[in-house]
């Protein structure tokens, strides 16, 4: 729930809460809670103090209110409404040269599975979440950052404006793997693939993952972009897995090379 007048965008769930009042609480502006969850926030609540901030001991009707949701789990802070910035030149470099891992979703527009697949990359030291740009793509809201469980703390969210340019130009630092049910290799490849482009390193190079949504999968003009396509293979039926699914299995796999 975003609050147009303020700038603000609530934040709830006892983890979601908590990781951003460790790492990030100048970013807290109010905070609301039940008295039980008091404990959990003590520190929270002395910076806001300090800051002179408000905070609030409510019910869950009153949560419930503030959030717009019921599973508030007794804490919602009003955070400064985030801004995704776009990713920059060195941000890149930093990717590359320290192997690190990163997911381009072209038009995944469930803000649930946004939360679900950057909750999965926080679990496998994925640490770039990159957004399409386009009008359809999830949002950083209320209901993103309660899926994520506080992943997002330990991400860092982009966006790009093209998409199949951006693969292209990362192709030449990152190993650039698209989601393709359709694909020949599997993703029991994924280990040979990632060993075939060390070129010499010690450690793997970089690798962006690039994964499109549930009913079109990954457009044409990426899938021509991305150096491997791999497919996590089952029955066939559903056609499928939910995109916050296949993130999970596809990060997994990449973190035990």
């Amino acid at each position: 729930m975003r609050n147009k007048l303020t700038d603000e965008l609530a934040v709830c769930g006892l983890n979601a809460v908590a990781a951003i009042g460790e790492r990030h609480p100048e970013t807290i502006n109010r905070l609301f809670l039940r008295e039980d969850r008091l404990p959990n926030f003590t520190g929270v609540c002395k910076q806001l103090a300090e800051r002179k901030r408000p905070y609030k001991l409510c019910g869950d009707e009153e949560l419930e209110r503030i959030c717009k949701s019921p599973h508030h789990q007794g804490v919602v802070a009003m955070i400064v409404e985030p801004v995704v910035p776009g990713l920059s030149p060195e941000e890149l470099e930093r990717w590359a040269d320290n192997g690190e891992t990163g997911l381009l979703l072209s038009l995944v527009g469930n803000d649930l599975n946004l939360g679900a697949i950057i909750r999965s990359a926080a679990f496998f030291n994925a640490r770039y979440i990159i957004l399409s740009g386009g009008e359809g793509d999830a949002r950083l809201s209320t209901a993103a950052y309660r899926g994520a469980e506080g992943g997002m703390e330990a991400v860092q969210v982009r966006q790009v404006r093209r998409s199949a340019a951006f693969v292209k130009d990362a192709s030449r630092r990152l190993l650039t793997i698209g989601a393709d049910h359709r694909s020949r290799l599997r993703i029991g490849d994924l280990a040979l693939v990632v060993r075939e482009n060390r070129e010499g390193r010690e450690k793997r190079p970089g690798v962006l993952l690039v994964l499109g949504n549930e009913e079109t999968g990954l457009p044409r003009e990426l899938k021509a972009q991305c150096r491997y396509l791999l497919r996590i293979p089952g029955t066939g039926f559903p056609e499928s897995l939910n995109v916050a699914q296949a993130s999970a299995i596809l990060l997994h796999t990449l973190f035990e090379i």
